[in-house]
């Protein structure tokens, strides 16, 4: 018969930090005062043995729901992750707050194998985080099964859980294999965390996963810190150099779709000035692995990436999040964007698109080996991620209105800070519209503007197009001004990009009514943005008086050393925000320290003589 305990059963007295309740662990172990919005419903919720679905942005704390109720509960909790590059890290970072964690993963050689299984057993560790295809195999199931048996099963927290959605833009197979879990060990508790996942994935994760009876902890999807600002494309390395004027010395990912692009791109930026790593799946598998190292340990990297990269990067002081190409969803779009700014500081996510992104990513919904229905709700992502791009109205607001939560506008994007100019496009369109009817459908938006514009090109000659009635009809408007009609009526569905037909431009049913004048355009005015400069920061990073600058640039040094001196990433050390009160508050005592946000009672013991001569010295 199972030993395990009881899913309802009181805990308190069983587990390792059993004469702590949860605020008092947050605050000794975590050295956080308070819990944010739903994280102590969800923590006592596992802490007596539901499940859960937690759906929460990137730096919002997701962790803490699953760690801190694996210090409560008796046992060892597994944490299934996808991350096996970045496993040791997490580890390293639990470590320095005096939790006992490991990794259980291919990394290992069998003798470290065994070691971390007999301290599962012995009660030595809290938690233990395992790739999905490791915890299938028969000897990690066996190994559970005793663990099961003894009553040392603490919990399963799966992290990343929108990579059980066959269609998503993460998906990994042995993701469909975790239900599993509810099926072998019925009693032990799960929590299925990510930062995204619009309805259709969240019914997804729950059915796939066995969480019919879960609670669904659906947190705000906003990241009111990131500021939001998209541009039209025009030379996409002029403009990025333009963004990244005077953000010398910040972290930041910049996405490309292409391997080729990636590797010239940060070439490019390295010879700008700019400190730059490729990674692409491509890459040989050490050298991929040796930039994302240095990218989390080194400070003012930029990484050049396709989406092979930043699932799961908890470095939290990246300050933008630059896309030369468009992603392939809104949902992608926000997951990627989400990696900047985890720690609450300002942060940018800017993005320049134009007509070939889109017809290149039609082009890959329409050559995926997809079904049709879900082509269809792929092409209906990549819509709304137009939208979103060509809306008139505050970013934030598009996009949180996609994850069904409704907001005021922000004031913080660009469509709030320089509001477009709009107008009654609905004659464009019609013009537009006809052009692309009277061509056949088989034609890109150069040609088509050429015939508006009136233009006699040798193409145009060549298909008699010169003599069709919307030849020059446009003159009023241009180059420009047509590239922005044809983009806004791709976003609103009007017109279809065709990349099987070189990117010609094809009418959808809609585009109907507006050709017969039973719908109206509205369009908002191309703007020639100025280069996004640094903002000033804001009250959640505020300037520092000059002589505490000195001694935060100075705890800084002292962090950088310390981190290299372990091996570890800096922010394992200590985050900035830590830092930067250290440096405010010049707190004279350990007791003082553990008034300052990060300073949980393993890190005072550790590093609070060093901290605290440090603020002597700096007067």
């Amino acid at each position: 018969m199972s030993t395990a305990p009881d899913r309802k059963s009181p805990l308190r007295g069983l587990g390792p930090w059993a004469a702590k309740s949860a605020l008092e662990t947050l605050r000794d172990v975590f050295g956080y005062p308070a819990f944010r919005g739903a994280q102590a419903e969800i923590i006592e919720h596992i802490c007596g043995g539901g499940d859960a679905l937690v759906l929460m942005p990137t730096g919002g704390g997701k962790s803490l729901c699953y760690q801190i109720p694996a210090l409560l509960r008796p046992g060892c909790a597994v944490v299934v992750s996808p991350l096996i590059a970045l496993m040791q890290d997490q580890v390293d970072a639990l470590t320095q707050l005096g939790i006992k964690a490991s990794c259980l993963n291919s990394t290992l050689d069998w003798r470290q194998a065994q070691a971390v299984e007999q301290a599962m057993f012995a009660d030595g560790l809290d938690l233990v985080y395992i790739a999905p295809e490791r915890l299938l195999l028969d000897r990690t199931l066996a190994l559970l099964d005793a663990l099961y048996e003894a009553g040392k099963l603490a919990l399963f927290a799966i992290d990343e859980a929108h990579c059980v959605s066959q269609w998503g833009h993460d998906f990994r197979p042995e993701y469909l294999q975790l239900s599993a879990l509810h099926e072998r060990y019925s009693k032990v508790p799960r929590i299925a965390l990510t930062a995204t996942a619009d309805q259709a994935t969240r019914n997804e994760i729950l059915q796939r996963l066995g969480l019919g009876e879960a609670r669904v902890f659906l947190s705000s999807f906003d990241r009111p810190n990131i500021r939001y600002t998209v541009v039209e494309k025009d030379n996409a390395k002029k403009q990025l150099l333009g963004f990244l004027a005077g953000r010398q010395g910040q972290a930041g990912i910049v996405y490309c779709l292409s391997r080729k692009k990636v590797e010239e791109t940060a070439t490019w930026l390295s010879q700008q000035g700019y400190p730059a790593l490729p990674y692409h799946a491509g890459l040989p598998a050490p050298e991929r692995a040796a930039n994302q190292r240095r990218f989390l340990r080194e400070e003012g990297l930029i990484m050049c990436a396709t989406i092979a990269f930043g699932m799961g990067i908890d470095k939290p002081d990246v300050r933008f999040v630059a896309h030369l190409d468009l992603p392939k969803s809104i949902e992608a779009y926000y997951q990627e964007t989400g990696r900047a700014g985890r720690d609450g500081e300002p942060s940018e996510a800017w993005m320049a698109y134009g007509m070939q992104d889109v017809a290149l990513q039609h082009a890959r919904i329409a050559e995926s080996g997809a079904g049709e229905g879900q082509k269809i709700l792929e092409a209906q992502r990549l819509t709304a991620l137009l939208a979103y791009c060509e809306a008139p109205r505050c970013r934030r607001k598009v996009l949180l209105d996609y994850f069904g939560e409704d907001r005021e506008a922000c004031g913080n994007c660009d469509v709030c800070m320089e509001p477009p100019e709009l107008w009654d496009g609905t004659q464009a369109a019609q013009k537009a519209l006809s052009a692309i009817f009277r061509t056949g459908m088989r034609f890109g938006v150069a040609h088509l503007t050429d015939i508006l514009r009136g233009k006699a090109t040798d193409k145009v000659r060549q298909w008699n197009h010169d003599k069709l009635p919307t030849f020059g009809v446009g003159a009023d408007l241009d180059d420009h001004a047509w590239k922005s009609v044809f983009r806004q009526l791709a976003a609103v569905g009007l017109v279809h990009v065709d990349m099987a037909e070189h990117g010609a431009l094809q009418l959808t049913d809609a585009a109907r009514e507006v050709l017969k004048g039973q719908r109206q355009v509205q369009l908002r005015r191309p703007a020639m943005r100025k280069s996004a400069a640094p903002r000033p920061r804001t009250a959640a990073s505020s300037e520092l008086a000059p002589a505490d600058e000195t001694l935060f640039q100075l705890l800084r040094r002292w962090r950088s050393d310390t981190a290299k001196a372990q091996g570890v990433p800096a922010y394992v050390i200590l985050h900035d925000r830590t830092l930067r009160e250290l440096a405010e508050a010049r707190p004279a005592s350990r007791s003082l320290l553990a008034g300052i946000t990060g300073m949980g009672s393993a890190k005072i013991e550790h590093y609070g003589e060093e901290l605290l001569a440090l603020i002597r010295e700096a007067g």
